[in-house]
């Protein structure tokens, strides 16, 4: 196998386009991640200045009916923010051993500290996961307990309108039976008189 300069200048021009094509694919991901985070945190600061706002504004029962549609839109976020966090996770993991072995094709370097340091960092993404998962998993018990508040509340409160619905109706009743006992007293008075 014959090697002319022209192959190895094609061979590194080629290598240089898809070493482009990457890092602008790279670049884009992690232009995505940091929006991405941007908003997760405003997210954050609004959900966190939230309950405040709703409890002054109209009292602390409020808070609480409101609480569970809020807590299941921070859930789906979160969820959305951890596929999206695993999706660039496991992109820039292919991309790295990509490179890797692109790298060691077309040099004979000795990659195994570059192995090492790519198997340390895999080791700490996936724990970052674990981590990630775990809090998903906290949060979705958080709104399971939110939602059972909210239901138990609910309850409570139809409970009470129906009582206070019974309530008045004894209400009205005993009214009208003073009505009558009062109307009846006036005709006898009225017939004593007469």
């Amino acid at each position: 196998m014959s090697c002319t300069i022209e192959k190895i200048l094609t061979d590194a021009k080629t290598l240089l386009e898809r070493l482009r094509e990457h890092d602008a694919a790279a670049e884009s991901l992690v232009d995505q991640s940091a929006a991405l985070h941007r908003r997760v945190a405003a997210m954050r600061e609004a959900g966190t200045a939230l309950p405040d706002q709703v409890g002054q504004r109209v009292g602390g029962r409020a808070r609480r009916i409101c609480a569970p549609e809020g807590w299941r839109a921070k859930e789906e976020l979160w969820v959305s923010l951890e596929e999206h966090q695993d999706a660039l996770e496991l992109i820039m993991s292919k991309y790295r051993k990509q490179m890797l072995q692109l790298m060691v094709a077309k040099k004979a370097v000795d990659a195994e500290p570059v192995l090492k340091a790519h198997q340390s960092h895999s080791a700490e993404i996936e724990s970052q996961i674990d981590r990630i998962c775990e809090m998903g998993e906290v949060m979705r018990k958080a709104v399971q307990v939110d939602d059972d508040q909210f239901c138990k509340i609910q309850e409570k409160l139809a409970q009470l309108e129906l009582e206070n619905k019974e309530l008045r109706e004894l209400l009205s009743i005993s009214s009208e039976s003073l009505q009558v006992r009062k109307e009846n007293s006036m005709a006898t008075a009225s017939q004593a008189i007469k």
